[in-house]
């Protein structure tokens, strides 16, 4: 608003504009900071006769002090003066409210790795983040451009923690101590061998061990420890032992349960063998993902094709029998890598004479082949150009990848190569790499 000024002088008359200073306006929140949610005391100071205010979270108020309450967040609170001639004037104020959350191990194990994990809103990345168990700092670590945050520890006492930053403090998080259980039993033991079942809690004195066994599912007496168990289990004939062992606690630790299994097989298997210990050798053949039509307890042509892709893959003697060596390596093995790791894939490798379905760069499936007698199977990267379903002349199943060269079924594939520059498969098998794998697939022939 301007006024005019009526000023006389030497000149005559003369209509003068005049300014009107805007009204003085000065902010505060108390506190500007703190922990969510936070109430907050809005203060504005100055000269004005009306204050509006913009609190940041699309809401408004009126009045010189006004009382807000922030949930996690960070606000620029505008106040609007209004002078009695209608000039107006702003001032802003920063307010910050900060929420730390925490999660853990539930519960967590003496002596183990306990892994603490959290988040600060709004998200502050390098802010200094404490873990706290009960009043004493364990660890330091700072938030990431997301606000996130992670701690690991050993734990040796139950504790309650929490997380901090300045003046925010975490969910607290109590966490329970179980004592450490380790164990020692075999997965799986031949018949006439020695089967030692060893446990024992750390700290010493954290517990009691309580067994439970059941022998091809018939319960065996319970059986009550101290802190250690050494039981030597009969292994006299072919069956399955499941053992439950509960710690009864002592003092501020927490109860577990733990279950374990192991298996008493006979040492040779071959063509024709049926019953649990073929079972066995199924399931661990299944569990590495070599081909099998099923755990079916039948030690058929299926089994020995699987037995053979084992023996090949880890450079056994190729008998397609099973003897107290391949038991022992068979305990001990993992699923085998691919050498492409990408995508949906088939690789033959010339000279382990074995075939890996490849799905996201791990092996899906493991099949015994034979390729080209003379070494003419073509090596190099192919793909899937033609399919015949059943039979093509004497090719059954057949994916063509390179002029005639196809992987197909054919009813001899012996354990080394035979084929005329084919890649023979079991004739089982056939149907199932033929419908999991399309026009297109890439197939990778190498040595």
């Amino acid at each position: 608003m301007r006024r005019l000024l009526l000023v006389i002088g030497a000149l005559g008359l003369a209509w003068v504009p005049v300014s009107t200073a805007a009204p003085s306006v000065s902010a505060t929140a108390n506190p500007a900071s703190g922990q969510a949610p936070l109430e907050v005391t809005l203060t504005a100071s100055g000269d004005a006769t009306a204050y509006h205010w913009d609190l940041g979270d699309g809401s408004s108020a009126e009045g010189a002090v006004v009382h807000k309450r922030y949930e996690a967040g960070r606000y620029k609170a505008t106040v609007t003066a209004t002078g009695s001639d209608g000039t107006t004037a702003q001032a802003s104020v920063a307010i910050t409210a900060l929420r730390l959350t925490l999660t853990g191990p539930r519960p967590a194990t003496y002596g183990k790795r306990a892994v603490f994990k959290g988040r600060l809103m709004p998200a502050l990345r390098g802010a200094p983040i404490s873990l706290y168990a009960g009043d004493t700092a364990v660890r330091t670590g700072r938030a990431d451009k997301k606000g996130r945050f992670r701690f690991q520890l050993r734990l040796s006492a139950p504790s309650t923690f929490t997380a901090r930053f300045e003046s925010a403090s975490s969910n607290p998080l109590t966490v329970p101590l179980r004592p450490g259980l380790d164990v020692a039993f075999p997965r799986s033991s031949m018949v006439g061998r020695p089967l030692l079942l060893r446990a024992a809690l750390r700290p010493k004195g954290s517990g009691t061990l309580s067994l439970r066994i059941w022998r091809s599912g018939r319960a065996l007496a319970p059986r009550e420890f101290g802190d250690r168990v050494v039981l030597r289990l009969s292994s006299g004939r072919v069956g399955n032992y499941v053992v439950r062992i509960t710690v009864t606690p002592r003092g501020p630790y927490s109860g577990r349960t733990t279950t374990i299994r192991s298996s008493v097989y006979l040492p040779y298997l071959s063509l024709g063998a049926r019953g649990p210990s073929v079972r066995i050798l199924e399931g661990r053949l299944a569990e590495l993902h070599y081909a099998l039509r099923g755990v079916d307890g039948f030690f058929a042509y299926d089994t020995a094709d699987a037995v053979l892709a084992f023996q090949k893959v880890h450079g056994m003697e190729r008998t397609g029998r099973v003897d107290p060596a391949f038991w022992r390596r068979l305990r001990t093995a993992h699923v085998p890598r691919a050498r492409y790791r990408g995508g949906h894939h088939i690789e033959v490798d010339k000279a382990r004479q074995v075939l890996f379905e490849v799905r996201d760069g791990s092996v899906l499936r493991v099949v015994h082949v034979s390729t080209g007698a003379t070494g003419n199977t073509p090596v190099g990267r192919w793909h899937v150009y033609s399919k015949v379903q059943g039979w093509s002349w004497v090719l059954w199943y057949p994916m063509f990848f390179l002029r005639g060269f196809a992987i197909h079924g054919y009813p001899s594939v012996p354990a080394y190569p035979a084929s005329h520059g084919c890649v023979r498969t079991p004739m089982w098998i056939a149907p199932t790499l033929f419908a999991s794998n399309s026009y297109g697939e890439t197939i990778y022939v190498y040595y």
